[in-house]
């Protein structure tokens, strides 16, 4: 394989917005369209630095991953991106790193072999995620799920992420920054919007807006509010990275 492509770090995500204020700290940023999925990469600091935005779902995950891994043959491969609690003490904009990824359908789970202290106080959480293939919208269902598998934070594609890299024999990590908690469901249009699945869809948004102008206030604030998740994430993976792929003069 051509030297140029090899990435130090691959990230898998659902949406741009989740990794953007991270990626716009690259040097000499470059995207590209790959099939269904969009490809971006650049410096960062020391380290290349690939990603892939794959949409909702564990199927998009796993053939992103695949085609991610097979592009630019990573050192290592991280699942990033915004996640739910499915737990009280697990509050939005904190960050989870996942020692174990479960599968909601099968119970199938792979631990990960992870040495990260949990400092709570500070909004730094570990433990068990669990990967379903819908939204899990309201406080009731997060409820039901965390009794059912004992996880502690939800979303849509690590668990696939995971078992690429296991079967590919790559070095894995996730982390995720809680948008959502168990205080409040969210609301009933990032199901019109993004479908069950968690695909956006060309003219929902209008749509539901029609439907219920109140909306537009409710969608307003979870924008912003996941703005500055997504900024925390790209913080605290910025700490990530540097250990991932230490500096050359760090290196004895």
């Amino acid at each position: 394989m051509n030297d140029l492509a090899h990435a130090d770090v691959a990230l898998v995500c659902a949406l741009h917005m989740e990794i953007s204020p991270l990626l716009d700290r690259c040097e000499k940023p470059r995207k590209y369209v790959g099939g269904k999925f969009t490809y971006r990469g650049g410096r960062y600091r020391h380290i290349r630095l690939a990603a892939v935005e794959c949409g909702g779902g564990p199927s998009r995950a796993r053939q992103a991953t695949q085609g991610l891994i097979d592009a630019h043959s990573p050192d290592w491969v991280v699942s990033v991106g915004f996640a739910g609690s499915l737990v009280p003490e697990i509050r939005t904009g904190s960050i989870f790193v996942a020692d174990t990824v479960e599968n909601a359908d099968t119970g199938e789970s792979l631990a990960i072999d992870l040495k990260m202290p949990v400092d709570s106080e500070h909004g730094l959480h570990t433990g068990k995620l669990v990967t379903t293939t819908h939204i899990v919208r309201l406080i009731s269902e997060k409820q039901a799920l965390a009794e059912k598998t004992g996880g502690q934070v939800v979303d849509m594609e690590t668990y696939a992420v995971a078992e690429v890299c296991r079967q590919r024999e790559m070095k894995f990590l996730c982390v995720r920054v809680i948008t959502d908690d168990t205080t409040a469901d969210l609301p009933p249009e990032i199901l019109t919007i993004f479908g069950k699945t968690g695909t956006q869809r060309a003219g929902a948004v209008a749509g539901a807006f029609f439907k219920r102008p109140s909306s537009v206030k409710d969608l307003w604030k979870l924008r912003g509010a996941v703005h500055e998740h997504a900024v925390t994430l790209a913080k605290f993976l910025d700490g990530v990275l540097m250990q991932l792929v230490p500096a050359p003069e760090q290196v004895n």
